[in-house]
């Protein structure tokens, strides 16, 4: 029996700042924001949204009233969670009017828990092949106004409907896992912006990568002629490089060129939207499925990767209806406006973070179907448009 992503949406903001100007802004050659770390535009993110708004939103493109009925569990990978105990999964499930006997969770493991999501939805599926699971991978990238880190920001959610007969991508039985304890990144709870040693994070993230796959190639006996592409963890398109070519080094043959050319095409959202956190990987598998060279039939490497640390490496089998199974990115994103770095500056710092007291926000100019209206009492209030 074949399990998998059946279908596959993404949704940001409505808005984005222009990396240039931000380069501009902080008297950066420009340069360095998109050849050095490979990024053009990053979402921004105005109050009235967060987890729960944006990834509602990319799930209600994939549900319709059959596919809602048939759903058992709703699981949400993020680490922007909004509460230490309530499972941002429930306000998702209730702002979908979905049943009440639908399972609902929320996993964490930095950005690598939309993966153990989908693994654990396979198990679920295994077991009853008639249910359907709904994976959201939803999150917001922070690291500070002027910060290193600040243009590796991003925003938004994926969300994955995963069953039997799959549509976009059957997950074949095959995985490698490996983690190690390690300080590359980490948020304590008190904090609303990631601490990050950059250098060592991508130096771990390439180990992992590695380690991954060798062992991945040790188990399956495949090389990378195998694959007609892999799809990799994205939080800045450079990363992706990065590890490829620690594995593909000198090489110029065929089939390095041809992976060469897929992540390529895997990076051209990121490069729009910046860094998703648990969404990256998936946003970066969709990118490769609407921009590369690829067809039913081909076999996709997937790296996923957390920081603390997490990897996995896994594969699938791209089948034949994936090209009507995924929600329109082009157009999304065509559809958003871009603000000054000033404006961008005020949104940041008008999130509702971690503050107690009541707040009201204005939520007549986001049009968004679902938004953060405030908080009151220490609860959140989301309206449905």
């Amino acid at each position: 029996m074949k399990i998998g992503i059946d279908k596959m949406a993404f949704a940001t903001t409505d808005q984005y700042i222009d990396l240039t100007e931000l380069a501009a802004k902080r008297g950066v050659d420009p340069n360095k924001y998109t050849i050095g770390i490979g990024q053009d535009r990053q979402a921004v993110v105005p109050p009235t949204q967060d987890i729960v708004t944006l990834g509602a939103r990319a799930a209600q493109k994939l549900l319709t009233p059959d596919l809602a009925r048939r759903l058992s569990t709703l699981i949400v990978a993020t680490e922007s969670g909004i509460d230490n105990s309530k499972a941002s999964a429930i306000y998702i499930k209730h702002l979908l009017g979905l049943d009440d006997y639908v399972r609902t969770v929320e996993l964490k493991e930095a950005c690598y828990s939309g993966t153990a999501a989908i693994q654990f939805a396979r198990g679920l599926v295994a077991l009853n092949p008639q249910e359907t699971v709904l994976v959201i991978a939803a999150d917001i990238a922070r690291y500070g106004l002027n910060t290193p880190g600040e243009v590796t920001q991003g925003a938004g959610a994926v969300a994955m409907l995963v069953s039997a007969n799959p549509r976009v991508l059957a997950i074949e039985p095959t995985s490698v896992s490996y983690s190690r304890d390690v300080m590359d990144f980490w948020r304590p709870l008190y904090a609303t912006e990631a601490l990050v040693d950059g250098k060592y994070s991508t130096n771990v993230y390439i180990d992992f990568f590695k380690n991954t796959l060798t062992r991945y190639q040790q188990r399956t006996g495949r090389e990378l002629a195998d694959f007609a592409g892999i799809a990799f963890h994205l939080p800045f398109t450079k990363m992706g490089k990065k590890a490829l070519e620690a594995v593909l080094q000198d090489r110029t043959d065929a089939v390095a060129n041809r992976l060469r050319d897929q992540l390529a095409a895997s990076q051209v959202y990121c490069r729009q939207v910046g860094n998703l956190y648990t969404g990256s990987l998936y946003l970066g598998l969709m990118s490769l499925l609407q921009n590369g060279a690829v067809a039913a039939g081909d076999r996709l490497g997937l790296f996923s990767y957390g920081s603390g640390a997490e990897g996995e490496f896994y594969s699938g089998i791209i089948q034949p209806g994936f090209a009507t199974a995924l929600s329109d990115i082009p157009h999304d994103l065509a559809g958003r406006h871009q603000v000054s770095v000033a404006k961008y500056e005020q949104l940041f710092n008008s999130q509702l973070g971690m503050r107690a007291e009541d707040v009201q926000f204005d939520t007549q100019a986001d049009q968004a179907p679902f938004v953060l209206a405030g908080q009151k009492n220490h609860q959140r209030i989301y309206q449905r448009r």
